[in-house]
This record gives C-alpha cells, sequence and structure tokens, in this order.
C-alpha cells in the first residue's frame, strides 16, 4: 500500500516531527512581518530581518551537511530544534512582554537561520533510516505531501493567529511546535550510518561531498537548473506578482494565487503516492518545465482563472519533480554522503536567489513587467526542457 511506510514507527515521528515544524514555521513569517511594523519597522526593516535568517542559513548548510554525515542526525534534529524553540520563545517574550526591538529580531533571526542549516540536511537524509527500501517511494512522497498539508494550514490560519491573539502569541506556537518537534526526533531509533564518528578535517569532509556531487552527471546539472529557476523567479514572485496581480486583479487575487499553488502541490503530492514512473527523474524533470505556467499567466491575461490555472500548474509540476528529485538522491548517493549532497543541493539552488531578488526591479523596469515575466518563464521552461537532452538524466531508473 502506499500508506505502508506510516505503519513504521519511526518514520511516524519523523513526519509528526517535521509536519508539527512546517506548520510552525508557516505561522511565523506572517506574524514576523506584523511584529516589525509594529515596532515601527518599514519594508526595508523587514527585509533586513529576514535576510539576516537566510543568509546565516545559506554560510552554515555546508557545516550542517558535514556534521549530518558524522553524528547521529535525528540528534542534529533534536538539537537544533530544542535550540529553535528556545530561541523562538525568546522572541514572543520580547513581543509580548513588550520589550522587542527590530535590531533584536534581526539578530534572533540569523540564530534561527544557523540552527535550520545545521538540521535541514539531516531531515533530508534521515528518512531512508526510517524505513526498508521497498518502502522508500512512499515514504519520500507521504513526506512531502504531510509537510504541504501542514503548511497550507499554517499560511490559512496564520492572520486569524496574529489578529486575534497578536504577534507574539503566534510566535509562541511556533516555538511550542518545535519543542514537540523535538521530543519526536528524541524518540527516534535507527542504526548509526557507515563512517558516522569519523574526524576527518571539515573541508575534507566538505570536498569529499561536492565530489560526490560531481561524480553523478544528473546530480550537478539539475542543481544548476535549480540555480537558474531561483535566480529567475525568485524575483517574480518575490517582487513582481504581487504588483502586477494587484494592478490587474486586486490584492485578494494574489492570496488565491499561492493558495493555488499549494493547492498544486497537494494534487501533486497525492499523484506520486499511486504513480512512480521507471524513469522518475525523466519524468519529474518534464513535470518541472509546467512551473513555466505561472510567471506567463501573470504577464498575459488579465483574468482571475488564467492565473489560477498557472500557480496550479505550477505547484504540481514542481512537487511531481521534488518526489523523484528527492527520491533519486537517496537511491543513488552512498549514505554516509547524503547529508553533505543535500546541503551543495540547498546551497547551490538557493544562492543566487537574492541576486534574483535585487536585479528583478531594475530589469523589469528597463524592458517591461510582462516582458519580463514571459522571459522568466521562458527560462524556467527552456531550461528544464534542455537538463532533458542529458542521457544521464533521461536513463535513471527509479530501483525496484
Amino acid at each position: 500500500m502506499a500508506t505502508r511506510a506510516l505503519g513504521i514507527r519511526n518514520f511516524r515521528l519523523l513526519v509528526v516531527g517535521a509536519g508539527v515544524s512546517s506548520l510552525g514555521n508557516a505561522i511565523t513569517p506572517v506574524a514576523l512581518a506584523f511584529a516589525v511594523l509594529d515596532l515601527g519597522g518599514s519594508a526595508t526593516s523587514l527585509g533586513l530581518v529576514v535576510a539576516a535568517f537566510a543568509l546565516a542559513e545559506v554560510v552554515t548548510t555546508l557545516f550542517g551537511g558535514v556534521l549530518g554525515d558524522r553524528v547521529p542526525r535525528q540528534l542534529m534534529m533534536q538539537g537544533a530544534s530544542s535550540g529553535a524553540a528556545l530561541t523562538q520563545g525568546v522572541i514572543a517574550a520580547s513581543l509580548i512582554g513588550g520589550w522587542s526591538s527590530i535590531p533584536l529580531l534581526a539578530g534572533v533571526g540569523a540564530i534561527n537561520g544557523v540552527l535550520g542549516a545545521l538540521s535541514g540536511p539531516s531531515s533530508s537524509a534521515l528518512t531512508p533510516q526510517t524505513v526498508p527500501p521497498d518502502a522508500l517511494a512512499s515514504a519520500v512522497a507521504l513526506r512531502r505531501l504531510l509537510q504541504n498539508g501542514a503548511q497550507v494550514l499554517g499560511f490559512s490560519i496564520a492572520g486569524v493567529l496574529v489578529a486575534w491573539l497578536g504577534s507574539g502569541w503566534a510566535i509562541a506556537l511556533d516555538a511550542a511546535t518545535f519543542a514537540v518537534a523535538a521530543a519526536c526526533f528524541h524518540l527516534i531509533a535507527v542504526p548509526a550510518i557507515a563512517g558516522a564518528g569519523r574526524r576527518d578535517p571539515m573541508f575534507a569532509e566538505m570536498r569529499a561531498g561536492a565530489a560526490e556531487v560531481f561524480r553523478h552527471t544528473w546530480l550537478w546539472l539539475l542543481i544548476g537548473q535549480a540555480l537558474l529557476y531561483h535566480l529567475f523567479y525568485g524575483g517574480a514572485q518575490g517582487v513582481l506578482g504581487p504588483i502586477v496581480v494587484k494592478a490587474s486583479l486586486g490584492e485578494a487575487a494574489w492570496g488565491w494565487a499561492l493558495g493555488a499553488l499549494m493547492v498544486g502541490f497537494m494534487i501533486g503530492g497525492l499523484v506520486s503516492l499511486r504513480w512512480r514512473p521507471r524513469h522518475g527523474l525523466f519524468v519529474g524533470t518534464a513535470f518541472l518545465s509546467l512551473t513555466a505556467a505561472f510567471p506567463i499567466a501573470m504577464a498575459v491575461s488579465d483574468q482571475l482563472w488564467v492565473l489560477l490555472l498557472g500557480a496550479l500548474l505550477h505547484g504540481f509540476g514542481l512537487e511531481i519533480f521534488s518526489v523523484n528529485w528527492d527520491l533519486s538522491i537517496q537511491q543513488n548517493v552512498p549514505e554516509d554522503k547524503l547529508a553533505r549532497v543535500y546541503s551543495f543541493d540547498v546551497v547551490g539552488s538557493f544562492v543566487a536567489r537574492p541576486i534574483g531578488l535585487v536585479i528583478t526591479g531594475p530589469i523589469a523596469e528597463a524592458v517591461g513587467t510582462d516582458r519580463w515575466l514571459v522571459i522568466v518563464g521562458l527560462v524556467m521552461g527552456c531550461s528544464s526542457l534542455l537538463a532533458l537532452t542529458s542521457r544521464d538524466v533521461r536513463r535513471l531508473q527509479r530501483r525496484t
């Protein structure tokens, strides 16, 4: 059965812990934005607070990958979640007690970024340790589906919680979710990975992780494609999307579009539970080209249904790819290098996103917003299709 993995105790603990963390993490960005504004901050101030988190996360991720292959991964996740429960509790207490400040939010946010980076690679790499190989495909799809569902719920209730309880209490709820996650991760009992406990120089282990990435053509090629994706799409969604959609359809339409995007993720996850193509990476990369639909829909139409369809196709295609991408990595990378490979995946994929956020506005003003959105869509779609010309992408087979 597609849900057989849920019958395994370690996997249940993993998805419950990851799911409640995703729920809290969906609430916090909304609460934090209102907290910064309530403290008299501007959009620039909010950007600096968010940037502190993102920068700390990117800088620390490679170290998180090395540690995730050295020490028990569930211990890394437990420690990071416990630390995040404490730091989010400090933010919540400062807001509730009236002694918070924007520098405090930025400083603690940077600590949270470090904690997330230290646990992220371990979290991604732990799934194969919790299920037998024949249940891995279901486990990957189920975990993504449940975490996406938790995020949908978090986004849905975030505004209500802030309006009802205030930003401080909403962030206190996030602190509680981290405490629950830490308890779940503490209860996970899996065998140690081969090679754990070694004490080679850290940078030597990073080099070994990089060598593993470049050993697989499909791996480094699609990390490069992800770099292009985030370079172009980050600004399209984060900068141009709200402006373009508000001007043509109103503010509410942008919220509906993001909702349709999440619905696409959910549908893609449900499909992936049942559909297991033999050449999963090839199929997933082909579906990744559907992500072009969202920016192009923003550019070419002022009809709401076109916008929502484009967003849904984007989410659906991206989720089909993501499930097959995770499965391909977990089935083809040695277990003792898995966390390091995931750390290079994260850094390689997101390192260019801040650049995209900075350059999108000036470029769109120079060439025209609609024209630039079409260019963004074409780059996203064509780069995915171009990756299909690689024999390694086409021939990689799902293990059964």
